[in-house]
């Protein structure tokens, strides 16, 4: 298999969640550019439907689902969905995510609760219900964001969003633990570690700290459009065979910094 053979996606078919804006319609490009037929989802139905129309101009088949990954049977009817239109799921995306920023002493316990229930409520039970169909398939690609602030604390100045910070920890663990369950059957588990990206959801929190982020970041920038299709596409597509288990941060260098 030539090296390019090795990042192709063609004929494969991956779930992004919400895939209609920020990090998730730019992993769903990269997979649509990489020949992969796309399934969009989130709770904006509509925001999913312009995506999937600009990448089926690529030549690739899309699908927009509404999709709450809180709920179970949503989660259930994207999976029936997807393999009633494509007749398999090789590659699965969370990227889904819920924030709050709040001192962790003043943190409303219903804002804790409705971040964790969707960064890890959701990455479960999206992996979950994926997970029985690549168990059939014995083989599958998962990936999961998390964040460096997964990786450990951030300054209440900067970021004092603790419940963020402690839901990305969990994926990163959950991503660990399910690829030791499900490695034997075929299924790679990975998670991406982005640092600050241009997002409607990071908007604010880069306004505010745009100056100490770029201080704290070896390579003076945010990351930009093009930074995660790589990652992302290496991590779905067989390249990434015999890697399991593993966060790839995308940060500039950012959590390099001791």
């Amino acid at each position: 298999m030539s090296v390019l053979e090795l990042f192709s996606l063609k004929g494969k078919t991956a779930i992004v969640t919400g895939g209609g804006s920020g990090l998730g319609a730019q992993i769903a490009q990269g997979f649509a550019e990489a020949g992969a037929n796309i399934v969009l989802c989130s709770r904006k139905v509509e925001m999913c439907e312009e995506v999937a129309t600009e990448l089926a101009n690529l030549g690739v088949q899309t699908l927009a689902l509404p999709c709450d990954v809180t709920n179970p049977e949503d989660v259930a009817n994207v999976v029936t969905k997807t393999k009633e239109n494509f007749g398999s799921i090789d590659i699965l995306v969370n990227n889904s995510g819920a924030s709050w920023g709040a001192p962790a002493v003043n943190m409303p316990f219903e804002a804790w609760r409705k971040v964790f229930d969707v960064n890890v409520n959701g990455t479960f039970l999206m992996s979950q219900a994926v997970g029985k169909v690549m168990l059939e398939q014995k083989c599958g690609k998962i990936i999961n964001i998390a964040s460096i602030a997964g990786l450990g604390g951030t300054l209440p100045e900067f970021m004092d969003t603790i419940g963020y910070n402690a839901s990305k920890g969990a994926i990163i663990t959950l991503t660990k633990d399910l690829a030791v369950k499900w490695g034997p059957y075929g299924i790679n588990v990975n998670a991406i570690a982005p640092g600050f990206f241009p997002t409607k959801m990071s908007s604010a929190l880069i306004e505010h700290g745009h100056e100490y982020i770029l201080s704290a970041t070896p390579l003076k920038r945010l990351g930009s459009e093009n930074d995660l299709k790589g990652v992302a596409l290496f991590l779905a597509a067989a390249a990434s065979d015999y890697v399991t288990g593993d966060v790839v941060a995308v940060d500039g260098g950012m959590s390099s910094i001791i």
